[in-house]
């Protein structure tokens, strides 16, 4: 029995997703252990474990700090800049899109969350660069602005890291 745990905790533990009992042989001791079924889903999704973890709790922080200032400026001063704070609120919801999208399991997910990343990337390189030298469209600071200075460039390391971490746990291809 202590051979079936062992068998068994393998997957979640190197995380590679690749069935423990084809390096050990044995067939019939993982299928009968009730851990085996329990431990399958977390294998098959990497993205959200180890550093992953840490990637999705910064996009969530990212989503609810982009969200609640975009709120407030769209609510309390939007005529002053209102490209600027639509922006703002258009940088949550990729944030908000990225975060579900990185924590959950699946094809779909890992599709969305690479292209929630992307926009990202092109968000923060285009907008970085408008307000630049564009300074009269955004006469107040959005997260994207002068490339995320004013987060200490994390909005443009963040989609790097981001990409980085997807092609490390893209799914494996389908076999048709």
């Amino acid at each position: 029995m202590e051979e079936a745990e062992n068998v068994t905790a393998k997957p979640s533990q190197d995380g590679t997703g690749n069935p423990a009992e084809a390096a050990s042989g044995s067939t019939d001791a993982a299928a009968d252990s009730p851990g085996t079924a329990d431990t399958a889903p977390v294998a098959a999704n990497t993205r959200n474990t180890g550093p992953g973890r840490l990637l999705i709790a910064v996009y969530a922080v990212f989503a609810i700090s982009a969200t609640a200032r975009a709120g407030y400026q769209i609510l309390t001063k939007f005529s002053e800049a209102p490209l600027a704070y639509l922006l703002s609120a258009f940088a949550a919801v990729v944030y908000v899109v990225a975060t579900v999208s990185l924590a959950k399991p699946g094809r779909t997910a890992f599709k969305v969350s690479v292209v929630a990343v992307l926009v990202e990337l092109v968000g923060v390189l285009v907008v970085g660069a408008l307000s630049v030298f564009d300074s009269v469209n955004f006469p107040h600071e959005t997260v994207w602005s002068l490339f995320g200075r004013g987060y200490g460039f994390i909005p443009l390391l963040l989609p790097i890291l981001g990409l980085i971490w997807l092609y490390r746990r893209r799914p494996a291809p389908l076999h048709g």
